[in-house]
Protein backbone atom coordinates (compact mmCIF):
# COMPACT_ATOMS: atom_id res chain seq x y z
CA UNK A 1 0.00 0.00 0.00
CA UNK A 2 1.48 3.41 -1.10
CA UNK A 3 1.05 6.55 0.87
CA UNK A 4 -1.29 9.45 0.06
CA UNK A 5 0.34 12.02 -2.67
CA UNK A 6 -1.25 15.27 -3.14
CA UNK A 7 0.32 17.23 -5.68
CA UNK A 8 -0.68 20.94 -5.68
CA UNK A 9 0.46 23.32 -8.89
CA UNK A 10 -0.53 26.71 -9.65
CA UNK A 11 0.71 29.99 -10.95
CA UNK A 12 2.03 32.24 -8.42
CA UNK A 13 -0.47 33.69 -6.34
CA UNK A 14 -2.51 30.82 -5.87
CA UNK A 15 -2.32 29.83 -1.97
CA UNK A 16 0.42 26.62 -2.99
CA UNK A 17 2.87 27.60 -0.60
CA UNK A 18 0.47 29.39 1.82
CA UNK A 19 -1.35 25.33 1.85
CA UNK A 20 1.54 23.65 2.00
CA UNK A 21 3.48 25.67 4.79
CA UNK A 22 0.18 24.83 7.00
CA UNK A 23 0.42 20.92 6.77
CA UNK A 24 4.31 21.59 7.37
CA UNK A 25 3.49 23.32 10.58
CA UNK A 26 0.71 21.50 12.10
CA UNK A 27 0.95 18.04 10.87
CA UNK A 28 5.04 17.60 11.10
CA UNK A 29 4.80 13.98 12.61
CA UNK A 30 2.08 13.06 10.02
CA UNK A 31 2.93 14.09 6.56
CA UNK A 32 6.07 15.09 4.67
CA UNK A 33 5.99 18.23 2.68
CA UNK A 34 8.03 19.11 0.03
CA UNK A 35 8.31 22.46 -2.27
CA UNK A 36 9.74 22.86 -5.61
CA UNK A 37 11.73 25.67 -4.91
CA UNK A 38 13.74 23.67 -2.54
CA UNK A 39 16.17 22.61 -5.50
CA UNK A 40 17.01 26.49 -6.44
CA UNK A 41 15.24 28.32 -9.37
CA UNK A 42 18.06 29.58 -11.87
CA UNK A 43 17.80 32.33 -13.77
CA UNK A 44 15.77 32.55 -17.01
CA UNK A 45 19.16 32.66 -19.36
CA UNK A 46 21.12 29.84 -17.03
CA UNK A 47 17.66 27.41 -18.01
CA UNK A 48 18.25 28.46 -21.43
CA UNK A 49 21.83 28.09 -21.21
CA UNK A 50 21.27 24.00 -19.36
CA UNK A 51 18.07 22.98 -20.63
CA UNK A 52 17.48 24.90 -23.79
CA UNK A 53 14.37 25.99 -22.67
CA UNK A 54 12.25 27.36 -18.77
CA UNK A 55 10.46 24.93 -20.09
CA UNK A 56 12.74 22.32 -20.52
CA UNK A 57 14.18 22.82 -16.80
CA UNK A 58 11.07 22.65 -15.39
CA UNK A 59 9.80 19.51 -16.92
CA UNK A 60 13.33 17.84 -15.74
CA UNK A 61 13.02 18.76 -12.33
CA UNK A 62 9.70 17.55 -12.34
CA UNK A 63 11.21 14.24 -12.82
CA UNK A 64 13.76 14.87 -10.96
CA UNK A 65 10.70 15.37 -7.47
CA UNK A 66 9.35 12.61 -8.58
CA UNK A 67 12.33 9.58 -8.66
CA UNK A 68 12.96 11.94 -4.92
CA UNK A 69 9.54 11.36 -3.56
CA UNK A 70 8.58 8.03 -4.98
CA UNK A 71 10.14 6.07 -2.42
CA UNK A 72 8.70 7.97 0.43
CA UNK A 73 5.13 6.97 -1.13
CA UNK A 74 6.35 3.28 0.53
CA UNK A 75 5.85 4.37 3.84
CA UNK A 76 2.19 5.23 5.48
CA UNK A 77 2.56 9.02 5.60
CA UNK A 78 0.79 11.23 3.70
CA UNK A 79 2.99 13.31 0.83
CA UNK A 80 1.92 16.64 -0.15
CA UNK A 81 4.12 18.56 -3.08
CA UNK A 82 3.69 21.66 -3.94
CA UNK A 83 5.09 24.02 -7.41
CA UNK A 84 4.56 25.33 -10.17
CA UNK A 85 4.99 22.87 -12.93
CA UNK A 86 2.72 22.50 -15.90
CA UNK A 87 0.19 19.30 -15.17
CA UNK A 88 1.37 17.58 -18.34
CA UNK A 89 5.03 17.54 -17.14
CA UNK A 90 3.52 15.88 -13.77
CA UNK A 91 1.82 13.44 -15.60
CA UNK A 92 4.58 12.48 -17.73
CA UNK A 93 7.01 12.06 -14.22
CA UNK A 94 4.30 10.29 -12.58
CA UNK A 95 3.91 7.18 -15.36
CA UNK A 96 7.85 7.29 -15.71
CA UNK A 97 8.26 6.95 -12.04
CA UNK A 98 5.47 4.07 -11.75
CA UNK A 99 3.11 6.43 -9.58
CA UNK A 100 -0.32 5.48 -9.65
CA UNK A 101 -1.87 7.22 -6.84
CA UNK A 102 -0.80 11.06 -6.85
CA UNK A 103 -4.14 13.08 -6.53
CA UNK A 104 -3.42 16.29 -8.41
CA UNK A 105 -4.87 19.40 -7.79
CA UNK A 106 -4.47 22.67 -9.48
CA UNK A 107 -4.59 26.07 -7.25
CA UNK A 108 -6.07 28.99 -8.81
CA UNK A 109 -7.72 32.27 -8.43
CA UNK A 110 -9.32 35.18 -10.53
CA UNK A 111 -6.60 37.41 -11.71
CA UNK A 112 -7.72 40.28 -9.36
CA UNK A 113 -7.39 37.82 -6.40
CA UNK A 114 -3.79 36.72 -7.89
CA UNK A 115 -2.54 40.14 -8.29
CA UNK A 116 -3.25 41.46 -4.77
CA UNK A 117 -2.13 38.47 -2.95
CA UNK A 118 1.26 39.09 -5.34
CA UNK A 119 1.39 42.80 -4.84
CA UNK A 120 0.03 43.07 -1.11
CA UNK A 121 0.66 39.62 1.33
CA UNK A 122 3.71 38.57 -1.12
CA UNK A 123 5.52 42.05 -1.67
CA UNK A 124 6.14 40.54 -5.50
CA UNK A 125 4.35 43.05 -7.75
CA UNK A 126 6.73 41.96 -10.33
CA UNK A 127 4.94 38.80 -10.62
CA UNK A 128 1.56 40.75 -11.17
CA UNK A 129 1.87 40.81 -14.74
CA UNK A 130 0.53 39.79 -17.80
CA UNK A 131 2.95 36.81 -18.27
CA UNK A 132 2.22 35.73 -15.19
CA UNK A 133 -1.51 35.70 -15.78
CA UNK A 134 -1.14 33.88 -18.70
CA UNK A 135 0.27 31.23 -17.11
CA UNK A 136 -2.80 30.76 -14.71
CA UNK A 137 -4.78 30.54 -18.10
CA UNK A 138 -2.60 27.78 -19.34
CA UNK A 139 -2.44 25.85 -16.05
CA UNK A 140 -6.44 26.68 -16.01
CA UNK A 141 -7.07 25.32 -19.72
CA UNK A 142 -4.55 22.19 -19.06
CA UNK A 143 -6.62 21.17 -15.82
CA UNK A 144 -9.42 21.32 -17.67
CA UNK A 145 -8.31 19.35 -20.65
CA UNK A 146 -6.42 16.91 -18.36
CA UNK A 147 -9.58 16.16 -16.28
CA UNK A 148 -7.19 17.99 -13.33
CA UNK A 149 -9.34 18.90 -9.86
CA UNK A 150 -9.21 22.78 -9.43
CA UNK A 151 -9.98 24.19 -6.33
CA UNK A 152 -10.45 28.38 -6.91
CA UNK A 153 -8.68 29.53 -3.24
CA UNK A 154 -9.71 33.39 -4.58
CA UNK A 155 -13.31 32.26 -3.30
CA UNK A 156 -12.71 30.00 -0.60
CA UNK A 157 -10.74 31.24 3.01
CA UNK A 158 -7.72 29.27 4.26
CA UNK A 159 -9.84 27.38 6.54
CA UNK A 160 -12.02 26.14 3.63
CA UNK A 161 -9.04 25.09 1.15
CA UNK A 162 -7.52 23.06 4.41
CA UNK A 163 -10.70 21.14 4.57
CA UNK A 164 -10.96 20.28 1.35
CA UNK A 165 -7.42 18.98 0.80
CA UNK A 166 -7.18 17.30 4.31
CA UNK A 167 -9.20 14.15 3.19
CA UNK A 168 -7.20 14.01 0.27
CA UNK A 169 -4.29 13.65 2.36
CA UNK A 170 -5.45 11.72 5.49
CA UNK A 171 -7.75 8.70 4.96
CA UNK A 172 -8.51 8.93 8.98
CA UNK A 173 -9.25 12.13 11.02
CA UNK A 174 -6.27 13.69 11.83
CA UNK A 175 -6.61 15.93 15.58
Amino acid sequence: MTAPFVILTGASGAGKTTLARYYLNHYPAECDVFFFDAIGVPAADAMERDYGSGPAWQRARTLEWMARIRPCLSTRRPVLFEGQMKIAFIKEALTTHQITTAHVVLLDCDDVTRTARLRGDRSQSELANPIMMNWARCLREEAFELGVETLDTGHKSLAQCIAHLKPRLFSETVV
